[in-house]
């Protein structure tokens, strides 16, 4: 058997090249790759110090009139009469912005129809949208009359006098636990979610009256984040200063695009943010700080999205409770999602066989890693 050793010699060059480049580029890329390895091994070998322990609590404790005045911005518009049925088994708030006129049209024609939940799914589900005000002094005035036309017509939208960013998230989260501890503390389940989530409303109603007959008590439930690092990158919205949160790992805590509380959580919730610094501006981090106070726990449900949209399939539809990233295709998930075929689509051996193959393929590819988890295919 002869070789040709022309053809090694150009093989074993162009083997050369390519590693240079590889290690070209790890060179190049290395520090950002190390640090961010190295960030979430640290955080998660130091996440039960964080959840263990109370020195974040201190750390985080302020006097009550301190912590009161976090949240204490006027109402421009409020509706205390929202929760006046004694039997309401969810107060759902919409965390939107003033601009988002066409997400709560959206919402409210499907999956936060309260007409439709009370006729159909035959409970009382209250659904909200908090929002502060336009940060444009210029569009301000303009966005504020059609939100005073908006609620005139629906009576649905919660407002407070505070600039409606990203950095002012918390204020939002204050603005949602203090509102209802006034005015639903006897809603059975809080849910706070994002105007970009879809809820599959059937399922969730289903879940929640399953879990209500239980006698549910310390639920917080959603996607769950473990050991996450503070993200130290000052061109990232997610920075946080050292100044502000010094510990290598976040408490443990649920993705605030969309998670559920039950009712003694939501009350215990409400009292850890009187006594604690909400200066931290991202909502859900803070969520888990207050949660560690109060002694309460995140719960991984595996059809609670991540940061990402769930696949469309019927399998994947007849057990979701959220996906996240809608905004243009919520009227044709809602009709695809709830369609009549999709209940019992998984029922029998062979469509429980189907499913769990569509699931694997699905949700077992990093494609969709960011939605539900491969265990998912299993349950």
């Amino acid at each position: 058997m002869f070789l040709n050793f022309r053809r090694v010699r150009k093989f074993h060059f162009l083997q050369l090249i390519s590693m240079c480049c590889v290690l070209s580029t790890l060179m190049l890329c290395w520090e950002q790759v190390e640090h961010h390895v190295v960030g979430h091994v640290k955080a998660y070998s130091y996440r039960y110090l964080i959840n263990s322990y109370d020195f974040i609590n201190k750390s985080f404790s302020v006097s009550r009139e301190e912590a009161t005045s976090f949240g204490s911005f006027p109402y421009l518009t409020d509706h205390k009469e929202t929760c006046r049925e004694k039997d309401v088994l969810l107060l759902l708030f919409v965390k939107t912005s003033p601009e988002n006129f066409n997400r709560r049209k959206a919402i409210r024609s499907t999956w936060g129809n309260q007409t439709y939940i009370k006729t159909e799914l035959g409970v009382n589900v209250k659904v909200v949208f908090v929002m502060g005000v336009h940060p444009d002094d210029h569009k301000r005035s303009a966005i504020q009359k059609q939100l005073r036309v908006e609620d005139k017509i629906h009576r649905d939208l919660l407002q407070q006098d505070f600039l409606d960013t990203f950095h002012n998230l918390t204020v939002k989260l204050l603005l949602q636990f203090r509102w209802a501890h006034t005015n639903c503390a006897h809603a059975r389940f809080l849910m706070s979610a994002d105007d970009d989530i879809f809820v599959h409303m059937p399922n969730l109603v289903r879940s929640l009256q399953e879990l209500n007959a239980q006698g549910a008590v310390d639920l917080w439930m959603g996607h769950v984040h473990r050991g996450a690092p503070p993200v130290r990158r000052k061109n990232s919205k997610y920075y946080m200063p050292i100044q502000t949160y010094q510990w290598s790992s976040y408490p443990d805590y649920t993705a605030g695009a969309g998670y559920v509380v039950s009712e003694d959580v939501a009350a215990k919730i409400y009292q850890a943010t009187l006594s604690l610094n909400a200066s931290l501006h991202i909502d859900d981090v803070f969520m888990g700080i207050c949660a560690i106070t109060v002694g309460v726990s995140p719960q991984e449900h595996v059809y609670f999205s991540g940061e990402g949209k769930a696949p469309y399939h019927p399998c994947i539809y007849e057990k979701m409770i959220t996906s996240h990233g809608h905004v243009d295709d919520v009227s044709y998930l809602w009709k695809a999602a709830t369609a009549p075929e999709v209940n019992g689509i998984s029922s029998g051996f062979f469509g429980k066989l189907y499913c769990t193959a569509v699931k694997i393929r699905l949700l077992c590819w990093p494609y969709f890693k960011k939605t539900y988890s491969c265990k998912a295919a299993f349950l």
